[in-house]
């Protein structure tokens, strides 16, 4: 019988990040900061709080400071502790990630979603694992992934975090067809990715968490090609459903915020910041002044 700890993750970073260009042109998106962390820190505090334990990561060309940000940097570290500056060190050491824990794998073409975790099915053995896309931002009290394993330490199988959103925003994302709802966990029957409206199921949509088996790799093996022209995920998952039925979707707690995009990112840059303590009464001084000043000029 199969194991139900998840001790492996994977984080797909090999996009090009064009939405954010200028930008990234030199700096990786998983890189840019959200307050005072970059991206990918958030996804890999969400999969510690989960116990994980081996992370890897698909990359592409130009991500070298993605792989840096997670070395030690011995200068820096000596200037922090010969100043005092305590707090910062313990802040810059937990950056850090211990030898052998993590690794690194290319995806050299841009074939899609499911094609970049198959690109990392050598490291990844005949366990259980997660999918963790950084772009995906989740302010939860609890980590979305450590709800996600709790239920799946329960049910195994597959899971895939789910949220409602907007019917005509249904086609932005890959939207189950559910089975049996059961609160918090569905069981689902179908996955479609990216609907039209009107051919939606339902109005739960995937995002970026996912704790999958391996056999799920076996169905990428076959390289099915899907929505625009990519090799899917979803389509990956999906097959499971057919031929196990054990494909369930977590309705999480916590308000997700999509970094993918500019509005999203800034979105997520003011909730966070208004969350700190040490950023909350002068940043929402701020945002009072200036909204009475927007309401004057209208």
């Amino acid at each position: 019988m199969m194991s139900r700890s998840v001790k492996t993750a994977v984080f797909p970073v090999a996009g090009m990040g064009t939405r954010f260009l200028p930008a990234t042109k030199s700096v990786p998106k998983e890189i840019m900061t959200l307050v005072d962390r970059p991206l990918v820190q958030y996804a890999i505090d969400e999969a510690r709080a989960a116990g994980i334990e081996e992370f890897i990561f698909v990359t592409s060309r130009g991500k070298s400071a993605l792989e840096d940000y997670f070395d030690a940097a011995p200068q820096l570290e000596q200037t922090l502790e010969d100043k005092g500056k305590t707090k910062l060190l313990e802040i810059l050491r937990n950056t850090n990630m211990d030898s052998g824990a993590i690794a690194y794998v290319r995806q050299t073409r841009a074939l899609g979603l499911g094609h970049a975790v198959w690109c990392a099915r050598r490291l990844l053995g005949n366990e259980p694992f997660a999918v963790i896309l950084p772009d995906d931002v989740i302010a939860a009290e609890k980590p979305c992934l450590a709800q996600m394993v709790e239920a799946y330490q329960e049910l195994g199988g597959n899971m895939v975090a789910t949220m409602e959103v907007p019917m005509d925003k249904a086609s932005a994302y890959g939207i189950v067809d559910v089975e049996e709802d059961m609160g918090s966990v569905v069981r689902v029957k179908g996955m479609i990715e990216k609907p039209k409206a009107e051919d939606a199921p339902s109005n739960l949509a995937v995002i970026g968490r996912y704790i999958l088996s391996p056999e799920v790799l076996d169905n990428l093996d076959k390289g099915q090609i899907g929505a625009g022209g990519e090799i899917q995920l979803t389509d990956a998952i999906a097959q499971e459903i057919t031929s196990k039925n054990n494909v369930y979707g977590f309705r999480f707690s916590g308000q997700r915020y999509d970094c993918g995009s500019k509005a999203g990112f800034l979105q997520a840059t003011v909730s966070f910041a208004l969350a700190r303590p040490d950023l909350r009464d002068e940043l929402s001084d701020f945002l009072q002044e200036l909204a009475f000043a927007r309401k004057a000029a209208e």
